[in-house]
């Protein structure tokens, strides 16, 4: 069994489902057909019931006795059957002998339960199939008479059988054509329904073999069935892939692009006081401690830009990975005040931070904010300040520098974009894509904007709460 099982389920999806439907369409049939045998069967035999209960048989008392007197049983050359289309009367004893009549058709085979009838007169008639004498078969009724003796009228069943015999052939070439049918019935609706999923699996095959993440399955717009909604997924997936696929090689290239400024700088700086080593010509202190502290920058900018590079390579997924926690972000945003205090010595920082719980994770939050202050330390003029708000979860970062211009605002979260005004400053233009990333990931909003007075505004909004959630300790 377990055999018959594996090798069905090794047949093509298209075999399985036709013989599924055939096996469905030849039990159904069956069924009927047997249904319709019996209950055709059971019509006739109630005729010929109705025939030997309500027939012309009439047997009067000096009949039954002279029979009686006269007891003649099969064979007897002295008794000559009747027609064959008239029925079969004898008289059963108790003891099993019987009597034929003159007119019966023959001598047919007494049973037990045709005793039965003799020995108990109370008993109602009873109807049986047996066989005569020469083997054929009839439908009997016995009907008690007195004690000791009953009445047997059988009619033959040849031509019954025969039309039963008939039937049941008949429903047999019908139920073998039905299933037949059913089968290449089914072979063609298995065909017409899977054919959107050869369809797909001819794309997906194309997909793997070409890498050509393009390709998309045409869909009809008023389709909602199981087909057109795994054709729907499918092009979804692809476009999701195309473009995870374009934002990585964006990425490479950016990357690839600044990676390569601090590199030649390094390069350059280490040729330099290489050729002075090997030729002896001594660099003057002051330009050997400058290039020291331009290869020291420049490794700096360098380990900055990886790790920058390490955060936005991470799956967009921080909050759901397990390490997003209830923490509390006015203590977040004073853990990033004092390291922009240190960075900024010359600047006066103000800070206003009311309580609030948010749901993120500790590190990638306190990069975000030091990120956002880093950018008002650099742009703020010496001797300026920085005013720090946090109230009802809006974080807000205000400098009084040179401002961002309109036509720049959106592209302030683009990777590796750095304001044509910024780019002679140290960074790597992906702290404000962290900044968006790790927020997004929180379920807030980022947005910088001018302020009133010259300099920028940066509102950072998080989803939380005032009062620390029950399961915070």
């Amino acid at each position: 069994m377990s055999r018959l099982v594996r090798r069905f389920r090794a047949l093509p999806l298209r075999a399985r489902l036709s013989l599924l439907v055939a096996a469905a369409v030849a039990f159904a049939v069956a069924a009927v057909s047997v249904t319709c045998w019996f209950i055709v069967r059971g019509k006739l035999y109630g005729e010929i019931d109705d025939n030997l209960r309500f027939g012309n048989v009439r047997m009067t008392v000096p009949q039954v006795q002279s029979t009686l007197d006269n007891c003649t049983q099969v064979p007897d050359d002295t008794w000559q059957p009747g027609p064959r289309n008239r029925p079969y009367l004898q008289l059963v004893k108790a003891d099993g002998d019987y009597c034929l009549f003159e007119n019966s058709a023959g001598a047919v085979k007494v049973a037990s339960a045709d005793v039965d009838v003799a020995e108990n007169p109370d008993d109602a008639l009873r109807f049986r199939n047996g066989k005569d004498t020469e083997g054929k078969a009839v439908r009997t009724m016995t009907v008690p008479l007195a004690d000791g003796v009953a009445l047997l009228i059988a009619l033959p069943l040849e031509d019954t059988e025969s039309t039963l015999n008939e039937l049941a052939l008949l429903l047999l070439l019908a139920s073998g054509i039905g299933v037949v049918g059913a089968g290449a019935a089914g072979l063609a609706v298995a065909r017409a329904g899977l054919r959107p999923v050869d369809e797909l699996t001819e794309a997906v095959e194309e997909v793997a073999r070409t890498e050509d993440l393009g390709i998309r399955i045409p869909v009809a717009d008023d389709s909602d069935d199981e087909v057109a909604r795994l054709s729907r997924s499918f092009n979804s997936m692809t476009a999701s892939l195309a473009s995870s696929r374009d934002l990585q090689q964006q990425l490479i290239a950016d990357a690839g692009h600044e990676l390569r400024t601090p590199l030649t700088s390094l390069r350059t700086n280490i040729e330099l006081l290489s050729r002075s080593e090997e030729t002896g010509r001594p660099i003057p202190e002051a330009d050997r401690k400058a290039l020291l502290a331009s290869v020291k920058a420049q490794m700096t900018e360098l380990a900055s830009l990886i790790g920058d590079l390490q955060e936005l390579s991470r799956p967009d997924t921080g909050q759901h990975t397990g390490r997003a926690r209830v923490l509390a972000f006015h203590d977040t945003v004073e853990h990033a005040l004092r390291r922009a205090r240190l960075r900024g010595p010359e600047l006066t920082i103000t800070a206003d931070v009311e309580p609030w719980y948010v749901r993120a994770e500790p590190s990638a939050l306190e990069r975000a904010v030091v990120n956002v202050l880093d950018n008002a330390v650099k742009f703020s003029p010496a001797g300026g300040t920085v005013e720090v708000r946090l109230a009802d979860g809006a974080l807000t970062v205000r400098d009084h520098g040179p401002g961002i211009a309109a036509d720049e605002l959106p592209h302030v979260f683009d990777r590796f974009w750095r304001s044509p005004s910024a780019r002679a400053l140290p960074g790597s233009g992906l702290g404000l894509s962290i900044v968006a990333r790790t927020v997004q990931q929180a379920g807030g909003e980022v947005r910088l904007s001018p302020a009133q007075g010259g300099g920028t505004v940066a509102t950072i909004r998080l989803p939380g709460a005032p009062t620390p959630p029950p399961e915070l300790p």
